[in-house]
């Protein structure tokens, strides 16, 4: 690796601190290192993330450029030949003993999680096909998803359906700059996430909530999902990202969504009785370990417990307000006990008038844990109820 690559990354690791999480320091340097191109950018991120995959791997009594060096030797290693690592080795140090006491990790999703994550994209719908000739690079869900399914990978033992509109990106342009983009024909939203957004499996002219909106990914898309039709309330306890949500729909043409500031409590922001309602609940985020390594090292038990505190109460709160035969998704990118199974079966205990109910009509399952391995995306939790 070159000496600049090295040098670069040591000092954006010199700058953490408590107070500056691993990801926000990298895109503050980046942004303020004018003289770097976009190639060289680049590969200061994938040496930064690679640093945090592999460092329980590394010598900490070396400088941080040589420890980068020795994270960037193991990673190519691994990524031409997996088995260069014991799977021994990736149970104890790819990810820290408190999440192994929490989550039953499979092999393949340990080595998933020290991979490149890859870049999915949701195109509007009925321009998946067009927007894949004009992007290049692209393949189709369906695609991807027939690699990776085999008879004994977790996908095989699901049925879902594949998204029609997902695109699997590997090209190199900046996606932000494209006209497709500034067009509003597509989104980045992960794969595991639109998963989500089949799973309420909204229809047009119905009642929605999305009651943690965050900048609105999943809200999109189940507005696309209504055609535009109905109505689709978006609540999140941050102004800043329900201001982003407001950006993003505009781009995108969406304008039957309404948006609304909600910061969880008892106190909801409506008294409307909805067909539908996702509460995309706040969570450790285990599932998008592959994406954001660093956090394998700054998340704690106490956050875990906290979260899953929260995720309950969410769930007490919105109950009142899905209809009579209406449909409640719990949704999480965390894999943790404490976070899945644990609120599922406590909202379950809990709330008689809800009965579990598919998440997909064509598997039967009332909860679906999305491996990361099984489709080469984030970690997912989905668990389902229909209001008697």
């Amino acid at each position: 690796m070159d000496t600049t690559t090295l040098n670069h990354t040591a000092r954006v690791l010199g700058t953490l601190t408590r107070e500056l999480p691993a990801d926000a320091a990298l895109r503050r340097y980046l942004a303020d290192a004018r003289r770097l191109g976009p190639a060289e950018k680049r590969a200061v991120s994938h040496a930064f993330f690679a640093y945090f995959r592999w460092l329980e791997w590394l010598d900490h009594r070396e400088s941080a450029q040589k420890q980068v060096g020795q994270a960037m030797h193991l990673h190519e290693r691994f990524a031409h030949d997996p088995a260069s690592v014991k799977p021994e080795a990736l149970a104890a140090r790819a990810v820290p003993a408190w999440a192994r006491d929490e989550v039953a990790f499979p092999l393949e999703t340990l080595r998933q999680l020290q991979r490149d994550p890859v870049l999915w994209l949701r195109a509007r719908p009925g321009q998946a096909s067009q927007l894949a000739a004009d992007l290049g690079h692209c393949t189709l869900a369906a695609e991807h998803l027939a690699s990776l399914v085999s008879g004994d990978s977790p996908a095989a033992h699901f049925a879902f359906p594949v998204p029609s509109a997902a695109l699997l990106y590997t090209g190199g342009q900046d996606l932000f700059r494209t006209p497709q983009f500034h067009n509003g024909l597509f989104e980045i939203q992960d794969l595991a996430s639109q998963l989500v957004g089949l799973a309420c499996a909204p229809r047009p002219g119905q009642t929605w909530w999305d009651a943690c909106a965050g900048e609105g990914g999943k809200a999109l898309h189940l507005a696309d999902l209504m055609d535009n039709k109905g109505l689709l309330w978006a609540s999140d306890r941050s102004h800043r990202r329900l201001q982003l949500l407001r950006r993003r729909a505009a781009r995108a043409k969406i304008y039957n969504y309404r948006g609304e500031h909600w910061d969880g409590s008892a106190k909801l922001p409506t008294k409307t009785k909805f067909d539908g309602v996702l509460v995309d609940a706040p969570c450790s985020g285990l599932g998008t370990w592959q994406r954001n390594p660093h956090a394998r090292w700054t998340t704690t038990p106490r956050d875990v417990a906290e979260l899953a505190v929260i995720q309950k109460n969410l769930l007490n709160h919105v109950a009142p307000n899905v209809k009579a035969g209406g449909r409640l998704l719990y949704a999480v990118c965390t894999l943790t006990r404490s976070e899945t199974i644990a609120v599922a079966n406590a909202f379950t205990d809990a709330h008689p008038e809800f009965e579990p109910a598919p998440v997909f009509a064509e598997s039967g399952e009332h909860r679906l844990t999305l491996w990361p391995h099984a489709l080469n995306a984030n970690g997912m939790f989905i668990a389902a109820w229909r209001r008697k």
